[in-house]
Parts: structure tokens; sequence; C-alpha cells
């Protein structure tokens, strides 16, 4: 039997990570998903888990979180009445297709293009956090027919191979067509539970057994991560609510969205071999 003090210093670097993910989306209303994954991938990768599958144990964990943690914001919303529901029906079925896609597409590319693509679109939601502007518009009323029917699936693949729940993509798309941010915000949520469930279901399923995986992985899902994420984002996202009522947001979200650009370029990096 292993010894479990082996795996001490795994168990340390998630306990910090779920501690700083949770104080930051209570800070700033930011999923963990764009922090968790890069997050995962130093702590794993710095404890020697140098598995083929390393990038999507990350996607598959960090997206396996946003299960609890957006079907409790959803919850919390609803009961103030401000989720948006016929937003929800209407693109639910779109972005539960592209979440599948993006399992079935994240589950055969290599580490390597999916930390691409994640320093990519990392940094498209930093300059975007860093410089959009409340009263930017594209319309009054939110895409119907064909581009619901393109953007909707879009929204749900795109957030799979970045492992975040709905609120990068779906948050900026409902301001800009004209959606308060409160509503917008709660609508996201929902978003990220029709992304993250069958996501979810999806990398459990997926097989791997290679060498080099972190311990106590099944499919894709890492169960220590998960559990731990978990536990310390409830603990500690209280305390982000807190020191968001006691202080300015805006320049923290500049300086949030500096650190997105930064761990997304660190990926780049990574996945070009420097």
């Amino acid at each position: 039997m292993a010894d479990f003090t082996q795996y001490l210093p795994l168990l340390g670097l998630i306990l910090a990570i779920g501690a700083f993910a949770g104080v930051v989306a209570g800070l700033l209303g930011v999923g963990g998903g764009i922090i968790l994954v890069p997050a995962f991938f130093f702590a794993f990768s710095s404890l020697g888990y140098d598995t083929p599958e390393l990038m999507q144990i990350c996607l598959a964990t960090s997206l396996a979180t946003i299960v609890v943690t957006s079907i409790r914001s959803v919850l919390a919303h609803n009961r103030k009445g401000a989720v948006d529901w016929a937003i929800l029906k209407t693109w639910g079925p779109g972005i539960a297709i592209g979440a599948a896609l993006g399992v079935v597409a994240a589950s055969g590319l290599k580490n390597e293009v999916l930390m691409g693509i994640f320093g990519v679109l990392g940094l498209c939601v930093g300059l975007y956090l860093a410089f959009g502007r409340s009263s930017w518009r594209l319309g009054d009323e939110m895409p119907k027919g064909a581009a619901r029917a393109v953007v909707s699936p879009l929204i749900g693949f795109l957030s799979v191979l970045m492992g975040i729940g709905g609120g990068s993509f779906g948050v900026p798309l409902m301001t800009l067509y004209n959606r308060p941010i409160h509503r917008a915000v709660a609508t996201a949520a929902g978003f990220g539970v029709i992304i993250a469930v069958p996501s979810m279901i999806g990398f459990l399923l997926v097989g791997g057994d290679g060498p080099g995986r972190p311990p106590y992985t099944i499919g894709q899902v890492n169960l220590v991560a998960f559990v731990v994420v978990v536990a310390m984002t409830m603990i500690t996202a209280p305390i982000g609510v807190k020191l968001a009522h006691a202080m300015d947001p805006k320049p923290l979200k500049r300086i949030f969205a500096g650190f997105i650009m930064i761990m997304a370029l660190n990926m780049l990096r990574k996945a070009l071999g420097f």
C-alpha cells in the first residue's frame, strides 16, 4: 500500500489553489475554471505527474468542480429572480451539444494543442476583462435562428476546451446584446451547469490508465483535486464577497485580467516548447 505522506505535497498545493480560486470568485464574480486549469497543470507537473493526458485531467477536474459551484450559484441567483430562463431554454440545447463535442475533441488532442488553445482563448478573455466596456453593444436582442445555432454550440465547445463554465463567454455575449449585467451573470451560471454536467460525465467515462497520472484519478477527473477545491471554495468565497463590499473591484479586475494574460502567455510558451 502506498504511503499517504507522499501525497501531502499534492494535497497542500490543491488546498492553496482552492482557497485562492474561492476568494477570487467571491471578490470578482469570475468563475474558477480559468484559474484552476493552469493551477492544476502547474501543481501536477511540478510534482512529477507527466502523463500525456495531463491537460485533459486538468480540464475535466476543473469542469467537475464547476458542476457544484454553478448549481449553487444558479439556485442562489434564482431565489433573487435574476436568472433569464427563456435564454437558458433556447440556448441550452446548443450549448450542451457543443460541450459534448468538446469532450470528444479534447480527448483526442495532445497536451501541447490544448495548452495552445487555452493560451489563445485566455488572452482573449483577459483582454476583454481589462479593456471591455459595459456600454458596448452588438444589438438589442439575443441572436436567434442560424446565428444562435452557430454561437450556442461554440460557447459549449470552447468552454470545454478551456475547462471553464459559462461566465467567460456567456456574460460578455449577453451584455453585448443589452442584457443587464446582474441577469447576465445569473444566467451564465446556468450555462455553467449545462456545460459542466455532460462534460464531467463524458470525462469520467473516458478511459485512461497510463503512467504518470495523478493518484485517485477516475477517467480524467482527479478526485482529490475535485473534493478539496469544492470544499475550499465554499469556505473562502464568502471572504471574497466581504472584500468586494469593502473595496473598489474595478482596479482589482484589471489586475486579475493581467494575471489571466500572464497565465495564458505562460501556457502558450509551454505549448511552443520554450
